[in-house]
């Protein structure tokens, strides 16, 4: 059976423009990483667990915050590599600069016998939608666009409320 991951993807109004509340993975190997790099806050559940509880509880985990508000769930979406990911958006608002993911440990440098521990997320940051397509996952880019759809918004013409630009 394949791994299963739920996630909140925030999304809040700026006047007339669309943001989404984006996280991006801490550790060595993300670092210098931006575009294509970032993600929904999420996480992986194990089987018979309440998809939409792991995802408040993975959005509280990765930035520290607790998630309210009525979820809008979108369509599963399986990744590269074979992990399906079910996502709720979730209108809301966050301090991005207030992020505090739990940790993990690895060894690092590579071969070195050494363990250091690095934040599972190293900050989150809001990003107009436009944006948001070119530093999201690119597995994860569909959870955008079912957003933008529900919303009724198209990545083709500036996004704004609908009938404004």
């Amino acid at each position: 059976m394949a791994k299963r991951s739920a996630g909140l993807l925030m999304f809040r109004w700026r006047g007339d423009v669309l943001e989404v509340f984006l996280v991006h993975p801490g550790g060595p190997f993300w670092a210098k990483k931006d575009l294509g790099a970032w993600s929904i806050p999420k996480g992986e559940y194990a089987e018979g667990e309440d998809a939409l509880i792991a995802a408040r509880r993975e959005f509280a985990e990765e930035t520290g915050m607790a998630a309210a508000g009525e979820p809008i769930l979108l369509k599963d979406v399986k990744q590269p590599g074979g992990k399906v990911v079910t996502v709720w958006a979730l209108e809301g608002d966050c301090d991005a600069s207030k992020v505090r993911s739990n940790m993990f440990s690895m060894e690092w440098p590579p071969k070195s016998g050494k363990t250091k521990e690095f934040p599972e997320i190293d900050r989150g940051e809001w990003f107009r939608i436009e944006a948001a397509r070119s530093k999201i996952l690119k597995g994860q880019v569909e959870f955008l666009v079912e957003l933008a759809s529900k919303l009724g918004y198209d990545f083709k013409i500036p996004w704004t409320r609908a009938g404004t630009l």
